[in-house]
């Protein structure tokens, strides 16, 4: 899902991130201070200061899976615990849901956490003495639900994420996979609103990575969380996210659609970091469609507008005729030509391609 400026103004902002640092470090804050947010990391370093975020500014959107992603300290990790407040941030604001959550006590923040929010991390962090439904009631009975209203939710999540037949198993009967969709169904139970995910599925090997990333994108289509997903591989990204934010030593160098990200990097980083990215990969036929022609003769296909070229273009390359492209009720809204597919599999860039 490509995001424009214009539907970003019209969209609730359900986390807003202003100039906020994370500085480790005895005297943080007053050396923070004294800089006047001017934070060279090198500096702080002979300072006896870890730089872990350094001065991010971003929103978050309603049902938006943004993914943040950087190499091994970036601050990427950091920053999600910053939004949680699993750890505290030296300045700045977050506002969560209209909520300054740094200004909530430690009651106000465990309900925030209760009701809105669920976390998964790269660690499964299963119960190992209780079995796949006890493990995912759990936190729905310490909110209070009684046992039987509880269970009847975990059965309901077990369907969710694929575990029928399984629900009495205990987690070392079960693979990686199983375990992660344990954890993913756990925190799913208590209906957050905003998802919080680092690093979920590194732990797990590429076919079962493969298989997970398919179910929590079927999952996103279900239910529309507003996610946070932190990775550092790119493939991932470009899966998965409506937007990527690509840190670098606490910074976010560049928060765009993954095929601005790749097409116009914005930092000589950005563009190191993304450029053995097939533009395929990133491409939506939407980019590189026509206008609809009446008098144009098409073939029977029909491609979704919101398709990767690179996942439909043996398709198109088939076909003798344009293919009409379609919306997601089934009107179409352009055609597509095999010549524009070809140039972006082998070369040159159709004139969408380069208003993007």
């Amino acid at each position: 899902m490509t995001v424009n400026v214009q539907q970003e103004d019209a969209r609730h902002a359900v986390i807003r991130c202003e100039s906020v640092y994370k500085i480790f470090g005895s005297n943080a804050a007053s050396v923070l201070e004294s800089s006047n947010g001017v934070v060279d990391s090198k500096k702080f370093l002979e300072a006896g200061l870890i730089v872990g975020v350094n001065n991010v500014s971003l929103e978050v959107y309603q049902g938006e899976l943004l993914v943040i992603m950087g190499l091994s300290g970036s601050g990427k990790s950091t920053l999600l615990r910053c939004i949680s407040r699993l750890t505290d941030a030296t300045a700045g604001k977050i506002i969560v849901d209209g909520q300054d959550l740094l200004a909530l006590n430690h009651k106000q923040l465990i309900e925030l956490r209760r009701n809105k929010m669920g976390m998964v991390f790269q660690s499964f962090g299963l119960l190992p003495h209780k079995t796949v439904l006890e493990n995912i009631a759990f936190p729905l009975q310490v909110k209070g639900s009684s046992t039987r209203d509880s269970i009847s939710r975990a059965m309901e999540m077990v369907k969710l994420v694929g575990l029928d037949g399984r629900e009495n198993y205990f987690p070392r009967e079960l693979s990686g996979g199983q375990q992660q969709r344990v954890g993913i169904a756990r925190s799913l139970a208590v209906e957050p609103d905003i998802w919080f995910l680092d690093e979920p599925f590194s732990a797990l090997d590429p076919l079962i990575r493969k298989e997970m990333q398919d179910e929590f994108l079927r999952l996103q289509a279900v239910l529309g969380k507003t996610i946070l997903f932190v990775t550092h591989d790119f493939d991932e990204a470009l899966r998965l996210a409506d937007r990527i934010a690509i840190m670098k030593d606490g910074v976010v160098e560049q928060l765009d659609t993954p095929a601005n990200i790749v097409l116009h990097p914005a930092t000589e980083y950005v563009r190191k970091f993304t450029e053995d990215v097939p533009r395929e990969k990133v491409l939506r036929v939407e980019s590189v469609m026509d206008a609809p022609d009446p008098d144009e003769v098409l073939g029977d296909l029909r491609i979704p507008m919101d398709a990767l070229v690179d996942s439909v273009a043996e398709q198109i390359l088939g076909e003798e005729k344009p293919v009409a492209v379609v919306d997601s009720n089934g009107n179409m809204v352009g055609t597509l030509h095999s010549s524009h597919v070809i140039k972006v599999l082998f070369g040159g860039r159709s004139e969408a391609t380069d208003q993007q």
